[in-house]
């Protein structure tokens, strides 16, 4: 994680920035309306007084703490968590829990897809089968557009085939057509300048992704294509988009999700043990399992 190696996290960490609940209390001053209400909250936590806070970005504040992730702020593998009442939205009782707690990465798909600017008809491509990717995606595919999907593993292209994503590929065999859009997606070194090669001129990268070492294109190729390149880190500003496209079912995430396990179990799944599982790529935690 590259925070670890900013010096922005440390160990021990407690994970856990995808989640949802309900208020079980509320600090002084805080509006006791809030008290038993189904919410999920923002990962990102910003200073509140810095620039990028001040124009509403508090998801790129050089100061912020990341639920979980990053300043010190625990995270929700636990069986309660505490937050500033400003991170929280609430969730109509048609978004359950399993699709509360992922609206969060949902949030970053929804910006992903947004940032390759589809209309309906485009053709975009997704690099990466993942829980990220496969958000992503169901939301350029809520746009319209055609969506091709490209992994490594024939086990992750079958789910993505089964969840409705029939145009799945490996990169040896990508079928030779134009993309308005590719989305990476991927912790894949390579794979940045090969959605640059991909695009079609005038079209747009996205890159969600993040890999462990340095990754490189030729901004050449940028220029002459005149295509947009956009990076996303956050879902902060997606977060209700996404709540709402849950409620009305045009993304319905649900199948991503294999499992459910306790505190308990977590540690073994961590550890890269499977439970009795479905083919999806998320295990998701309650605390309250025993």
């Amino acid at each position: 994680m590259a925070y670890l190696h900013q010096g922005h996290a440390s160990y021990p960490l407690r994970l856990g920035h995808e989640w949802a609940g309900a208020v079980a209390s509320v600090g002084t001053g805080v509006d006791s309306a809030w008290v038993n209400r189904r919410v999920m909250g923002d990962t990102m936590l910003g200073d509140g007084t810095c620039r990028q806070c001040r124009k509403g970005h508090q998801h790129v504040c050089e100061n912020r703490q990341e639920v979980g992730v990053r300043g010190g702020r625990p995270g929700a593998l636990a069986e309660q968590l505490a937050v500033p009442a400003s991170s929280l939205h609430t969730l109509p009782e048609i978004v359950d829990p399993v699709l509360g707690a992922l609206v969060e990465p949902g949030g970053n798909a929804f910006r992903a897809a947004q940032a390759a600017a589809l209309a309906p008809g485009d053709r975009a491509l997704v690099l990466g089968p993942g829980t990220i990717g496969l958000l992503v995606a169901m939301f350029a595919r809520a746009a319209g557009a055609e969506v091709h999907l490209m992994g490594r593993s024939e086990e992750s292209l079958a789910f993505a085939r089964s969840v409705g994503f029939e145009h799945a590929w490996t990169e040896a065999n990508l079928p030779g057509v134009s993309f308005d859009a590719v989305i990476d997606a991927t912790n894949a070194a390579h794979l940045p300048a090969l959605a640059l090669d991909l695009v079609e001129p005038a079209g747009s990268v996205v890159y969600i992704g993040l890999a462990g070492s340095p990754s490189h294109i030729d901004t050449r190729t940028l220029v002459l294509k005149d295509v947009a390149a956009v990076g996303v880190l956050s879902g902060s500003p997606g977060l209700d988009a996404t709540i709402a496209a849950y409620a009305s079912g045009a993304v319905d995430p649900r199948p991503l999700v294999a499992a459910t396990v306790s505190l308990e179990q977590v540690s073994a799944v961590l550890a890269g043990e499977r439970p009795e599982a479905g083919p999806g790529p998320k295990i998701q935690v309650d605390p309250l399992l025993s």
